[in-house]
């Protein structure tokens, strides 16, 4: 499936002089919030969601021909050219998720549809997104993140900001919200339930989406969602393999895009099936493109270890993103006696008041888990990588000395 981008970005891109590592920055934090926003777009059927996705990937465009431009002219011999080779994967890396997520776009703003069953599984899957203009009147307006204190509150993270024709991709405490903001909030949907009419004075509602009612169906559902969950998950060991230079942890992402491939086929076989059954069987050609499309953000995060698998070595500049992108990655060593050791994780999620959440465990023992539906207790001894903000880095990290 090729690209879809709508409308094709005009803009004009011209050199100017830009810090590689603050683009890199940019462009994970854009890749990873096209993956929620594009979900979250077919989750809830919302074409204004989708069209973000699109405004975004006309952004991710710039982004990558800006980084493509200031990587050639840093290479000033072979061997700088040899390690700058796997960043430009990165930079391919970020464009390519950022492709799958308008083909995801796709299905809502040319109205392919996805069969209602769908959006019951994705409920499942996707934590609640979703997007909100500040109302003239909202007691949120003039008033800064910290000041407003949702995510304390209500467990809700205003994860970016759409102002006019800028993006605010990491808003952070001294963000002033401004009246006519589109703003897109992640959390619980109990949370988002409770924070959304106060910031856009209009209620906020879900619907029960039906169960699916052929076998087939369902099956080609459950591995949709299980491809996105590793897909996710493969994107984030990616960059955590970049950050530590870890061979382990890109062998773990090779894994689970084979495993992505695997599931893939069997989905695209029962989706066939289940067209023997359906009442339309055009309705189900939105889950082939979700299919095609989850797949190749899997694709992606393994071109993003391919610096590490080589053994060509992680150049600064990548390491650097890593830890100063939106949610940053973390490996937290657990200490005898501490707070952790004994912990109870379920689905990935510790039981803490923390909001952070574990992609994988080495134990010295059992060596790496791994997986989307991770259920373990920490153990002492325990090396975790963890992804969330940087305050919950931190809380994290001091429970676990």
């Amino acid at each position: 499936m090729g690209r879809f981008h709508g409308r094709r970005s005009r803009e004009t891109v011209s050199y100017e002089p830009a810090s590689v590592k603050e683009l890199l920055v940019e462009m994970k934090d854009t890749a990873e919030l096209l993956i929620d926003l594009s979900y979250s777009a077919v989750l809830h059927a919302s074409p204004s969601v989708a069209r973000e996705v699109v405004e975004l990937e006309h952004r991710m465009d710039v982004l990558q021909m800006r980084a493509r431009m200031s990587l050639m002219l840093a290479a000033r011999n072979p061997n700088e050219a040899e390690t700058l080779a796997p960043v430009l994967g990165v930079v391919a890396a970020a464009d390519k998720v950022s492709g799958a997520a308008g083909d995801i776009a796709k299905i809502v703003i040319e109205e392919i549809g996805l069969p209602e069953a769908m959006r019951g599984a994705l409920t499942e899957g996707v934590e609640t997104l979703v997007r909100g203009t500040v109302a003239d009147e909202s007691t949120y307006s003039g008033r800064t993140l910290r000041d407003v204190d949702l995510e304390s509150e209500t467990g809700v993270r205003v994860i970016a900001i759409h102002r006019g024709d800028d993006w605010i991709l990491n808003p952070g405490p001294t963000t002033r919200l401004k009246r006519g903001d589109v703003t897109l909030l992640r959390g619980p949907e109990g949370g988002v339930a409770e924070v959304h009419p106060t910031l856009t004075g209009e209620p906020f509602e879900l619907d029960d989406a039906p169960e699916p009612a052929i076998d087939d169906l369902e099956r080609a559902v459950d591995s949709i969602v299980l491809m996105k969950n590793l897909s996710e998950l493969a994107v984030d060991l990616a960059y955590g393999s970049v950050l530590f230079d870890n061979e382990e942890l890109a062998e773990e992402v090779s894994n689970l895009e084979i495993e992505v491939d695997a599931l893939q086929s069997r989905f695209e076989a029962w989706t066939l099936r289940a067209a023997k059954e359906a009442e339309d069987p055009v309705s189900l050609r939105g889950l082939i493109h979700l299919g095609v499309a989850t797949e190749e953000i899997s694709d992606a995060a393994l071109q993003i270890t391919e610096g590490v698998i080589r053994d060509i070595g992680v150049h600064p500049v990548v390491e650097m993103a890593v830890k100063e992108s939106d949610e940053i990655i973390t490996r937290t060593r657990v200490g005898r006696g501490s707070e952790l050791a004994g912990t109870r994780i379920e689905a990935g999620v510790p039981a803490t008041e923390i909001a952070t959440s574990v992609l994988a465990i080495r134990r010295p023992d059992e060596g790496w888990l791994v997986g989307p539906d991770l259920d373990t207790t920490i153990r002492a001894g325990d090396a975790i990588i963890s992804k969330g903000t940087r305050t919950s880095a931190a809380e994290f990290a001091a429970l676990a000395t």
